[in-house]
């Protein structure tokens, strides 16, 4: 999504000898980074199978046994899954800057809401509804409950969530609004994000010594530095001489992978679903990281196939409904049908995203173009 600026000649024409001055130059329309969509797919797919083989939980009644016994080997593998969370954190920092820049903050705001609400609502009433259903045997929450989750302030306000995934929605939010203050509102360029990122960084690790509940909330400490990479390395894909930019991905780097490994290291605990070492976690972060940076650098610009572009619309709202309408899948085709984990696993994951298609084909290609249009009204 770089923007090309097509030059046109310096010299300046005789205004008598010329009809007309030359027209102002152009900015190219911007390619698609589709290695980005692929990527954006492949996070959620992680996330997929942490929450169907790399955890406990619901996900156990699902099975009708622990995911540890339907697969015995890859379930360790499928617990560093949840670090898709993390991945999709740094590309929402690529991409939120790369979005904002030069964007009005009536443009920021309807472009943010038109692409997050219109599958997220219809998201929320479907696993409302089947939930609902008397041969489905997980529990709903509250109808107060479920309008409320409507807004997707649901964890502030303390109701129960109808998405398991939403809290990952809440702390997007948090970034959406800090960008907009900071960098959309007086308007976007190098210098104020630098400013904007560098000071965030800083505030964030303050507040997490500081242990402040609502410094917490505002700076997302442990969530700061993906954001804060993912702006670096748009920064980076501007000019990739930038050295600022490269220094601060880097200390985004350190501090991330030390967060995660001090949330998710467990290999000392012998009652863990499933051991993952400091090095698995470190790697995970790192792969995050870089697979970012190699799209930012252009090295994966091969990568130019027109699928991808599909999996990244599908990406969403796979994320929003994989988990939840997952464990009824699981179900049926575990313990009612009787197939095996394997192709249980492949099945459901492709179930998603054949919801997801629909998702994307009956609700956001209509809805969001009409819900931005409107927002955008002044």
């Amino acid at each position: 999504m770089t923007e090309t600026v097509v030059s046109t000649s310096t010299a300046r024409p005789d205004p008598a000898a010329a009809p007309a001055p030359a027209p102002p130059a152009r900015r190219a329309a911007p390619g698609r980074l589709r290695a980005l969509d692929g990527l954006r797919l492949l996070a959620a797919l992680m996330v997929a199978a942490y929450h169907y083989g790399g955890r406990g939980g619901f996900v156990t009644e699902a099975w009708g046994s622990s995911p540890q016994h339907q697969f015995p080997t890859l379930h360790s593998l499928f617990a560093y899954g949840c670090l898709g969370v993390e991945v999709f954190f740094v590309i929402s920092g690529f991409v939120i800057c790369m979005s904002g820049w030069g964007r009005t903050l009536t443009a920021y705001f309807a472009s943010r809401v038109s692409r997050l609400m219109p599958a997220y609502w219809v998201a929320v009433v479907l696993v409302t509804a089947v939930f609902a259903l008397p041969q489905v045997a997980y529990e709903t929450v509250s109808p107060s409950d479920a309008l409320v989750n409507l807004t997707l302030m649901q964890q502030p306000l303390g109701a129960d969530r109808v998405l398991g995934v939403c809290w990952t929605l809440w702390v997007e939010v948090r970034f959406y609004a800090l960008f907009a203050v900071c960098v959309v509102l007086p308007g976007a360029n190098r210098r104020r994000v630098l400013l904007f990122a560098g000071g965030w960084l800083l505030a964030s690790v303050l507040a997490r010594a500081a242990r402040e509940p609502l410094l917490d909330v505002v700076l997302m400490p442990q969530y700061a530095p993906f954001f804060i990479g993912g702006i670096g390395l748009y920064l980076i894909h501007r000019d990739r001489r930038d050295a600022h930019a490269w220094a601060l991905t880097a200390v985004c780097f350190l501090i991330g992978q030390h967060y995660m490994v001090g949330e998710l290291y467990n290999a000392d605990d012998p009652n863990a679903f499933a051991h993952r070492t400091t090095l698995g976690i470190v790697a995970v972060v790192a792969f995050g990281f870089v697979a970012v940076a190699a799209i930012a650098l252009g090295w994966l610009r091969w990568a130019n196939w027109r699928w991808l572009t599909v999996a990244g619309a599908l990406t969403y709202p796979f994320y929003l409904v994989h988990e939840h309408l997952g464990w009824v899948v699981i179900h049926a085709l575990h313990r009612s049908l009787r197939i095996p984990s394997g192709a249980t696993f492949v099945l459901t994951v492709a179930a998603m995203l054949l919801l997801a298609w629909l998702l994307n084909r009956c609700v956001e290609k209509p809805l969001t173009p009409r819900l931005r249009a409107a927002l955008s009204r002044r």
